[in-house]
C-alpha cells in the first residue's frame, strides 16, 4: 500500500481522526521539501499513528500567549534527525545543537518552517490590509526578538526574510532579546507590529510565535481573530516559495534599542537613592535566558551587588541545569538560593528564558531563604509603590479613582483589597497580560483624544505622564497576574521580569533600610487586611485526546455547574462565556470559556482551559480575618488545612468530569 492509502485504511479503522487525515492529505500534497514528506512516510510505515494524530489533529492554534507548540517531537524520525552534526536549520548556531534535529518535527500542529511561515504570512496579509484601509502608505514595519531555545534565531530569521520578501520592513536583534523588550521597541521604532519567538518557560521541545500590535502589546479581539483568519487563509504550498533566507534588506539593531529599552525599565525604580543608602546583594539568574542581557545591567547599575548563579547565565535553549526553566518551580531557583545561602544575599531574583517572569525568595529573620509566590510578590509591590507614589506626590495621598492598579481575575484578592485600601481603582481582566495591556492602551488613547493629535506623549517624564493620565484619564500605576508576572509602568505594554527585578529589588532595600524583613512586612499586610491562601490545580492532557477531555470539563461546567464542595455550598456561579460582566471602569469583559464559583464561606475558585498548554487550571482562593498579629500562625495552619482538602475534592471532580 501507498503511503497515502495507509493514512486512508488508518482513518477507516479509527486509529486516525478524520481531522489528522485530512491534514496529513494536504501536507503530502502541498510540494514541501523532501525530508518534511519522508518524515510523515517514516512515521507512516512505523504505524505511529498517536504521534501523527498529535502532529496533524489541528493547525497550532492563537490561544491567550499566542500560538505554542512542539517544535521536536515524541517520535524523532530520521528525516528530522539529518546527517550527523549541526545542520539544515541549525547550522552555524554552536554548540548548543548537539543532540538537537536538523529540522523541527513536520506536523500541523507543530511550530516548524512551515507553521511559522503561514502565522508570517497571513500577520503581513491582516497588518497590510489594516493599513491600506487607515490610509497609510508605508510598507508593514516589523520587529521580531527571540529567545534561546531551540530554533530560535532560524525562526527569527525565516520570519525576517519572509516579511521583506513580502514588501515589508523587518528589524531583528543582535542575539537574544526579552520579551518585553520586544514590546517597547515596537513602540519606540513606531512598527506596526511585533513578534516574539518563544515558549516562554515550556520544556525545551517547544517553541512559540507570539504576535503584537503596534502598541507593543499582545493581540486582542477583533486583531486576534483577524490574524487567525488571514493565517487560516495561507495555503500550506504558499510557504514553499519563503523557506530559503535572504537577510540582505534585514535591519539589524544595534546598541541603541539597548540602550533606549534599559533607560525606560530603569524608571520601574521610583526612588532609586535607597539603593545608596542600602547596600543590597542579590543573588541572580536568568535560568539559561535572556535575564542576563537586561536585567544584569539594571540591577548593578542601581547599585545592587549582584551574585550571578554561573552555570545558568550563558544562554542555552536545553536548560540543563534544570527540571522547568519556571521561576514558579522552586527546583528552578534552587542554585541562586544555595548562592544566597553561601555568600549572604538578601534576595534571590530569577527570571524565565524570554525574561517577562520574576521568581524571588527573601531572608527572614531566623536567616533562612524564603520563596515567595506570584500573588505574595504582586501584593507587597503594590502595597510599596502605592505607598511610595503617595510619598512623592504622583497619586493624591487619599488615593483616587483616576488610579488604576490592573490584575487578572485568578489572581489573589488580597491585591484587591490592598489596593481599595490605598483608596486606588482595582480592574480586574481576564487570564493573559494582553487584557492588561487593552486597558492601558485605552487610558492612552483617552489622553491623547483629550490632548488633541499634536501631542508627544513619548516626550513626557514618567511624573507628567502620570499627572495628565489623572487628569484627562486614569493613570496605570501596576500590572499583575498570580503567574509571576508584573509591569511597574506603561512603557512596555507586557510583563516586563527586567523592570519587575529592579522594582522588587527597590522594595528589598527600602525594607532593609528600616530594619525589617519582607515575610515581616507581608505579614503585616495579612494583619492589616486579613489573610490570603492561594492554590492552584494543574491537570495535564496532552495531544488530540486531551484536547477532548479539557473540552468535555469546560462544557461540563457550564451544562452542570458545581453545588457544594466539601459540605460548603456553592452561593455564585460566573458564566464568562454566557453572562454580560463588566470590569471597574464599566467595560464589558469579553466572553470567554471561563468560570468563577464563590462558596458561602466568600472563599472562591476559578476555571479555565490553559491558551498556552495543554492543561486545565483551576485556581483556588481562601480567606480569613486576622484579628491581631498574634493570631496570624494559627489563622495560617487552619486556612491551608481547609483548602487543601477543597482543592483535592475540585481536582477528583473534574477528572471525573474528564473522563465523561
Amino acid at each position: 500500500m501507498t503511503t497515502t492509502q495507509k493514512i486512508q485504511s488508518a482513518a477507516q479503522s479509527g486509529q486516525l481522526l478524520p481531522a489528522a487525515a485530512e491534514n496529513l492529505a494536504a501536507w503530502l500534497a502541498a510540494g514541501l521539501p523532501a525530508w518534511a514528506n519522508a518524515s510523515v512516510e517514516e512515521l507512516v510505515a512505523q504505524g505511529a499513528w498517536g504521534e501523527l494524530n498529535d502532529r496533524f489533529f489541528r493547525y497550532l492554534e492563537f490561544g491567550t500567549g499566542g500560538m505554542r507548540g512542539r517544535t521536536i517531537g515524541v517520535v524523532v524520525t530520521a528525516a528530522e534527525r539529518g546527517p550527523a552534526g549541526p545542520q539544515g536549520a541549525l547550522a552555524g548556531m554552536d554548540s548548543l545543537t548537539a543532540g538537537v534535529p536538523a529540522h523541527a518535527a513536520a506536523g500541523s500542529n507543530v511550530l516548524n518552517d512551515f507553521t511559522l511561515l503561514r502565522a508570517v504570512i497571513g500577520l503581513f496579509n491582516y497588518t497590510q490590509t489594516q493599513h491600506a484601509a487607515a490610509g497609510r502608505g508605508a510598507a508593514p514595519r516589523l520587529v521580531i526578538a527571540h529567545d534561546v531555545r531551540h530554533f530560535s534565531r532560524h525562526f527569527c530569521e525565516l520570519a525576517a526574510s519572509a516579511w521583506t520578501r513580502l514588501g515589508g520592513v523587518a528589524f531583528i536583534f543582535e542575539g537574544p532579546r526579552s520579551t518585553p523588550q520586544l514590546s517597547f521597541t515596537v513602540r519606540w521604532l513606531k512598527a506596526h507590529c511585533g513578534i516574539v519567538i518563544t515558549a516562554s518557560h515550556n520544556p525545551p521541545h517547544d517553541n512559540g510565535f507570539k504576535a503584537y500590535g503596534d502598541d507593543g502589546a499582545q493581540v486582542v479581539p477583533p486583531h486576534d481573530a483577524g490574524i487567525v483568519a488571514a493565517v487560516n487563509a495561507v495555503p500550506l504550498g504558499d510557504t514553499a516559495a519563503f523557506l530559503g533566507k535572504n537577510l540582505a534588506e534585514v535591519v539589524t539593531l544595534g546598541r541603541p534599542a539597548d540602550d533606549a529599552y534599559l533607560a525606560a525599565a530603569a524608571t520601574a525604580a521610583l526612588a532609586p537613592e535607597i539603593f545608596r543608602q542600602t547596600k543590597l546583594k542579590v543573588a541572580f539568574t536568568p535560568i539559561h535566558g535572556t535575564g542576563s542581557v537586561a536585567t544584569m545591567p539594571l540591577l548593578l547599575h542601581a547599585g545592587c551587588e549582584v551574585h550571578e548563579v554561573g552555570e545558568q547565565i550563558a544562554f542555552d535553549g536545553g536548560f540543563p541545569t534544570v527540571k522547568s526553566p519556571n521561576p514558579e518551580n522552586a527546583e528552578a531557583l534552587s542554585r541562586a538560593v544555595a548562592l544566597a545561602e553561601k555568600d549572604g544575599c538578601d534576595l534571590v531574583l530569577a527570571t524565565d528564558p524570554d525574561c517577562d517572569r520574576m521568581g524571588v525568595a527573601v531572608r527572614d529573620r531566623a536567616g533562612k531563604m524564603v520563596l515567595l509566590t506570584g500573588n505574595q510578590t504582586g501584593a507587597l509591590l503594590i502595597d510599596y509603590r502605592l505607598g511610595k507614589m503617595k510619598e512623592l506626590g504622583l497619586i493624591p495621598a487619599a488615593g483616587s479613582d483616576r488610579v488604576a492598579v490592573i490584575k487578572t481575575f485568578v489572581t489573589s484578592p488580597l491585591q484587591d483589597a490592598i489596593t481599595r485600601a490605598h483608596g486606588v481603582k482595582v480592574v480586574n481582566t481576564l487570564t493573559g497580560f494582553k487584557w492588561i495591556a487593552a486597558k492601558i492602551r485605552r487610558y492612552e488613547e483617552t489622553l491623547r483624544a483629550a490632548l488633541g493629535p499634536g501631542t508627544n506623549l513619548d516626550a513626557l517624564t514618567p511624573a507628567e505622564r502620570a499627572k495628565l493620565l489623572q487628569q484627562h484619564s486614569t493613570f496605570f500605576a501596576f500590572g499583575a497576574e498570580e503567574s509571576y508576572g508584573y509591569l511597574p509602568n506603561d512603557l512596555v505594554r507586557d510583563k516586563d521580569g527586567n523592570a519587575a527585578c529592579l522594582a522588587f529589588a527597590e522594595l528589598c532595600a527600602a525594607v532593609k533600610a528600616r530594619g525589617q524583613t519582607v515575610p515581616e512586612y507581608l505579614d503585616s499586610l495579612y494583619v492589616r487586611h486579613g489573610y490570603f491562601l492561594e492554590g492552584v490545580v494543574n491537570l495535564y492532557y496532552e495531544g488530540a485526546s486531551g484536547a477532548a477531555k479539557i473540552r468535555r470539563i469546560l462544557e461540563t461546567y457550564r451544562a452542570q455547574s458545581p453545588k457544594q464542595f466539601g459540605g460548603v455550598a456553592v452561593a455564585k456561579f460566573e458564566d464568562f462565556g454566557r453572562q454580560d460582566i463588566l470590569d471597574a471602569d464599566g467595560d464589558k469583559i469579553p466572553k470567554q470559556d471561563f468560570y468563577v464559583v464563590t462558596l458561602a464561606n466568600s472563599w472562591s475558585f476559578a476555571a479555565r482551559g490553559s491558551g498556552t498548554e495543554p492543561k486545565m487550571k483551576f485556581y483556588l482562593f481562601a480567606n480569613a480575618p486576622v484579628p491581631n498579629a498574634a493570631a496570624l500562625p494559627a489563622v495560617k495552619a487552619l486556612v491551608k488545612a481547609e483548602l487543601e482538602r477543597i482543592k483535592s475534592l475540585i481536582e477528583s471532580d473534574a477528572k471525573t468530569r474528564a473522563e465523561g
